[in-house]
């Protein structure tokens, strides 16, 4: 069944816990199908003094919520999840609408918020709660940065900026999102989630816009207090030269940049040519880890690479809403026409196309290109290992051992995710392991399959070192330690040469060279802050 091709209302931005739209319109943004030019969502006005006006309240708000105790404002993350699962349905047609995703793929995106609302609900409360040590009167709280800016993308337009924003609250700050300037719709989506869940006005805060205007008018206010950013490499380096001056500010960039895929003579090619095929073109390409490239060695290299060919070719590109589609269309005509380029680029390289990179009608006006594949004969001096290739384009390399594999993988610029194709017993698996300096390491599944559970950073380029997942917390957060003095002044040991002259009523404790034993010494040195306490 078709989607409901009506325009969508457009509440503006969301601030201080009302729509509104802007008094001062400087743009718009036009929400479009790319799987179908003739569905218009609408256009969105942007208005960059909107942005100030955010994160003014947001400072209102994040002083009310930071005095809120953790179990309240798990409460509130909690009705967050509670309206997205009612809701789900409704989500996944718009992101589909507005990202050109299978129906079936957006249906996932929901639900894979869901469930990493639960898991920050059920591990993440306790990751917040404070550590008491009560024999030595010691304590460690997490505090609130403050006000947290989201920039989401468009490639997961809900899953990320539900997430990001849902974690800086259930920290006790305060959240000004800003999607993608190509998923409005479902930016205010989130925020009309937020508007059902009763929090103090100015703790969620949504402003629409182009990163080229609206982006950087918020990384360059000086009222944020942390930065989570998903996109481009180019972006993410804009964002730190504007905050330049701010060193001690938190800004975790997540820039992805496609992963790497390995596949050893001993691989079940099957398999191997499955799970790249999958990595390397679901969602068109445009996931921050879809594989990129894939290293073959020359025992796994025929099978493999007649079997992803003959298997990408008939991958079905189409229409979301259309029954068995696997591939949408990539975003905007600006990045097919990257695509096209940088294939035209490989060519005049002298690399060899093994799937060429050609337009997909979709059967409508949209922006679908077909999966394609190069082999890359790395050795001609023109590797193609800085660049992060865009859209539904896989690079093949033909290697001699794992060793050389490794060392070439390493080059590249790009390390967020990595796939091992191999026996699970295979000798030197440990070693390969070893070798690869990458972010995460998959053995015999995708460099799309990750855990929330489990801390992974992108290498190279991948990221600036900032772990996503449960591990957020910790940016989002400060640790505060407290220690408090139990025992009474008069029993406390002077130190050495202070030469303490006691009042009248005081008593004090002598300490003779002589006598000093250990337990006096291990008060002089927790005096000192030196215990291991």
């Amino acid at each position: 069944m078709d989607d409901i091709r009506d325009r969508l209302l457009r509440r503006g931005d969301y601030v201080h816990g009302s729509f509104v739209k802007p008094e001062v319109v400087d743009g718009y943004i036009n929400g479009v199908n790319p799987g179908d030019r003739g569905d218009v969502l609408g256009r969105f006005p942007f208005s960059e003094s909107a942005v100030d006006d955010a994160v003014d309240f947001a400072h209102i708000g994040a002083k009310v919520w930071r005095r809120v105790p953790l179990a309240d404002r798990a409460l509130a993350v909690k009705r967050f999840r509670d309206q997205l699962a009612r809701f789900q349905e409704r989500s996944a047609r718009l992101i589909s609408r507005e990202v050109g995703k299978p129906i079936w793929e957006s249906r996932q995106e929901v639900l894979a918020a869901i469930r990493a609302l639960d898991l920050f609900l059920d591990e993440g409360v306790d990751r917040l709660a404070p550590r008491v040590i009560e024999e030595i009167g010691a304590r460690s709280d997490r505090l609130p940065r403050g006000v947290v800016a989201v920039m989401a993308p468009y490639n997961l337009p809900l899953l990320v900026p539900a997430v990001q924003a849902s974690a800086a609250i259930l920290s006790g700050n305060a959240v000004v999102l800003k999607p993608s300037k190509f998923t409005p719709g479902v930016g205010q989506a989130v925020a009309e989630l937020w508007d059902r869940c009763r929090l103090p006005r100015g703790v969620f805060n949504m402003v629409q816009g182009p990163g080229s205007v609206i982006g950087q008018r918020m990384v360059a206010n000086p009222g944020l207090d942390a930065i989570l950013f998903t996109g481009s490499y180019a972006t993410a380096t804009t964002i730190r030269q504007l905050t330049m001056e701010r060193p001690e500010l938190p800004v975790v960039t997540h820039t992805g940049g496609g992963g790497i895929a390995i596949v050893l003579d001993d691989a079940e090619i099957d398999r191997a040519v499955y799970e790249v095929m999958v990595g390397a073109y679901l969602t068109a390409g445009q996931r921050h880890n879809s594989t990129a490239r894939v290293l073959v060695t020359e025992g796994a290299w025929q099978g493999f690479v007649e079997g992803l060919v003959r298997h990408a070719l008939r991958l079905e590109v189409g229409y979301a809403f259309d029954a068995d589609v696997f591939m949408g269309p990539l975003i905007s005509e600006n990045l097919r026409t990257r695509y096209r380029r940088f294939s035209r680029q490989l060519v005049g390289k002298g690399h060899q196309p093994l799937a060429e990179a050609g337009h997909d009608t979709g059967g409508r006006r949209g922006f679908y290109a077909r999966p394609a594949a190069y082999r890359v004969h790395w050795e001609n001096g023109h590797a193609f290992l800085d660049e992060e290739p865009p859209g539904p384009i896989l690079l093949v390399y033909k290697v001699a051992t794992w060793e050389e594999a490794a060392a070439l993988h390493n080059q590249a610029a790009f390390r967020l995710a990595t796939s091992v194709f191999t026996r699970l017993d295979n000798p030197d698996l440990p070693e390969i392991a070893d070798r690869l300096r990458t972010g995460a390491l998959n053995l015999n599944r995708s460099t799309i399959g990750a855990s929330m559970r489990l801390p992974a950073v992108g290498l190279g380029r991948s990221s600036n070192g900032f772990a996503g997942g449960l591990e957020l917390l910790n940016v989002l957060t400060h640790p505060r330690s407290q220690l408090v003095e139990q025992r009474d002044f008069a029993t406390i040991a002077r130190l050495p040469g202070v030469n303490w002259e006691a009042s009248p009523t005081e008593t004090t404790v002598e300490v003779e060279p002589d006598d000093v034993t250990e337990d006096d010494v291990a008060d002089v040195s927790g005096a000192l802050e030196l215990t291991a306490d």
